[in-house]
């Protein structure tokens, strides 16, 4: 399914099944709706969930001579929210720059969301200045990434063997091969997000006064973190919490950056708790 963006985007909408309320969940820089679905399925007997791919993402085109900027990853995360909403409010989820996408949202159309869980979003304080010699791994790393391989399984055997991704368990591993790469007329198979979109994303996450504007937002909000690393997500998260007026930190210093894709049901069983404090 295709819901209408900014910029003449046209966002794939996945329906990733369930029954009851819809919920939204909301992925990474460089990864795709579906790496949600090991996620969504301990979630199904009591949600209908739904993912969605931001633009040059997954199934979502990237407009042509669009320059980098997050508002329009928040404008198709609204697009989907959107697309899902119910009255009172939809339950959304997000990771890292899906994180975020979410936030953006909610500021944009307070309505869409009755509460979000987030882990690791990337909202840095505004008085963090990054140390001017300081390396940019990630979007180095996104620069190098290899995009074409001979087919899924032999992704999944590289992907699987070095770090981050060795730490995924086995289906968020092939979620994410499978929802994140197409077979070309040349019989491989391609990355559909371009590493260079990925690291340029890593380089500019320019997304204007979202820490200041975090005390406009009014929902619950639980922001999840891993173990605390400086200038990382896990490290400002709690300060991310603490801004938003019914904010909650939780850490666990077990997880990485990548959480959700190491113990999918663990986070899983996480938003059954935090959807527990929404009943009304």
């Amino acid at each position: 399914m295709k819901v209408a963006s900014t910029n003449g985007v046209k966002v794939e909408l996945h329906d990733l099944g369930g029954i009851g309320p819809n919920m939204l969940l909301s992925h990474a820089n460089g990864f795709h709706g579906l790496c949600w679905s090991p996620v969504a399925s301990h979630l199904t007997r009591r949600f209908h969930c739904y993912s969605f791919d931001h633009r040059g993402h997954g199934d979502t085109a990237l407009p042509k001579d669009w320059k980098v900027a997050w508002a329009g990853y928040g404008a198709d995360a609204q697009a989907a929210a959107k697309a899902v909403h119910e009255k009172g409010g939809i339950i959304g989820v997000g990771h890292s720059m899906g994180g975020a996408t979410l936030l953006l949202a909610a500021l944009k159309d307070p309505s869409l969301f009755r509460g979000l869980l987030l882990y690791e979003p990337i909202v840095p304080p505004a008085d963090m200045k990054m140390p001017a010699n300081r390396p940019n791994n990630l979007a180095d790393g996104a620069a190098r990434r290899r995009a074409s391989f001979k087919s899924f399984d032999d992704a999944i055997k590289n992907f699987g063997s070095k770090m981050p991704m060795s730490s995924f368990a086995p289906e968020a591993l092939e979620a994410y091969v499978h929802g994140g790469f197409r077979k070309g007329d040349d019989g491989q198979v391609h990355l559909k997000c371009s590493p260079a979109l990925e690291a340029e994303n890593f380089r500019n996450p320019n997304i204007p006064n979202l820490w200041k504007k975090l005390t406009d937002i009014t929902i619950p909000v639980w922001v999840l973190s891993g173990h605390p690393e400086p200038f990382q997500p896990s490290g400002w998260a709690e300060a991310v919490a603490d801004r938003i007026p019914k904010g909650n930190h939780i850490e666990y210093s077990d997880l990485d950056h990548f959480g959700p894709f190491v113990d999918p049901a663990r986070i899983a069983r996480i938003i059954d708790t935090f959807a527990d404090t929404l009943e009304p």
